[in-house]
């Protein structure tokens, strides 16, 4: 804590919402149920989906992952807010959940920018793409991510540690963000602005630069496509890409750019929901409902389940598990004497 002098406060008020506390409660716990099971769905569905073990999907089962991850650092404490009242969080307590928010919110980012890549691989040179983007490289290029989110918030979050906060300690947010805290510090915070700004304005700069250059290299090459079928099939493969990219820069520029004033609280609140709560929600959604691949595997693991049912019941496979079972018992009791 060298540096800061933040001893007159040391826990947080998160104000939150103050009106229509249990209606928050029920639309927020349904929102977050639907996350969780949308975004395990979806990761469920890729691991056991031959079809989709492809590069595409092994980094939407990660972004998925991600969805769980920083929508669960912040809407547990906000449903226990709205039920319980417990609406303070203390000042460690509120660096680390900025942390991970950060750590998962910008891992993102970087995702977003990487699928795009791998579709400009995947539509513009289709004979190279297994070479391109093996499964060494999307480990590599997924572990450097995580590396380059931590360092970000590791900077954001040593930053906040040198500023003093002398009080009051009511922060107007439902959970620990950076432009509400520099709001309270009594400190300078010329430094932890500019730091927000410019960490915050390349990341979301080199997202649409990727985007850009990427489909770019797809329109081109979907305009050479001659087959109406094939366009529509490398046009809709994009859509559901571009629509999550929208949502996600739209609301981060918003937030993070927008300059700091307490005029603009309830717009930051209100993006922060739909950057925080909702996008995490909806992600799963886009990429199953506009995705034939995703459908078709859908549809397959729907059909498998009455099958593995009846051979589960089966008296045939009851009587082959009772001999399997009958096998390994008597290979186990020969090596025991």
């Amino acid at each position: 804590m060298a540096g800061g002098n933040h001893s007159g406060v040391t826990e947080f008020v998160l104000l939150g919402f103050t009106t229509m506390q249990e209606l928050l409660f029920v639309v927020f716990f349904l929102i977050y149920i639907t996350t969780l099971m949308g975004n395990l769905g979806m990761i469920v569905l890729i691991r056991t989906d031959p079809h989709l073990h492809t590069p595409m999907y092994f980094f939407l089962s990660h972004l998925s992952f991600l969805d769980i991850c920083y929508s669960s650092s912040i809407t547990p404490k906000l449903l226990l807010g709205l039920l319980a009242g417990q609406k303070v969080i203390s000042f460690h307590g509120c660096l680390t959940q900025l942390f991970f928010y950060l750590v998962f919110i910008t891992t993102e980012a970087f995702f977003l920018a990487i699928m795009a890549y791998d579709r400009c691989v995947a539509i513009h040179w289709p004979l190279h793409y297994l070479v391109v983007m093996s499964h060494r490289v999307c480990v590599q290029l997924v572990v450097g991510s995580y590396m380059a989110s931590s360092l970000n918030a590791l900077v954001h979050t040593t930053a906040l540690l040198h500023l003093s906060f002398c009080g009051p300690n009511v922060l107007r947010h439902f959970y620990c963000e950076i432009p509400p805290l520099l709001q309270l510090s009594c400190s300078d915070t010329w430094l932890n602005q500019v730091l927000m700004l410019s960490c915050a304005g390349f990341i979301i700069a080199s997202l649409v630069l990727a985007i850009l250059v990427s489909y770019t290299f797809i329109l081109l090459t979907i305009c050479s496509i001659r087959s109406v079928e094939g366009r529509h099939k490398a046009f809709f493969t994009c859509t559901s890409h571009l629509t999550a990219v929208t949502l996600f820069c739209g609301s981060a520029a918003f937030l993070y750019l927008h300059p700091l004033s307490s005029h603009a609280e309830e717009e930051r609140k209100t993006a922060s929901i739909f950057y925080t709560v909702v996008t995490p929600m909806i992600n799963p959604f886009i990429y199953s409902l506009r995705n034939a691949e995703v459908r078709n595997a859908l549809s397959r693991a729907v059909r498998k389940v009455p099958s593995c049912v009846h051979c589960r019941h089966s008296p045939s496979n009851q009587i082959r598990r009772g001999a399997t079972h009958h096998s390994r018992w008597s290979r186990r009791n020969t090596l025991d004497t």
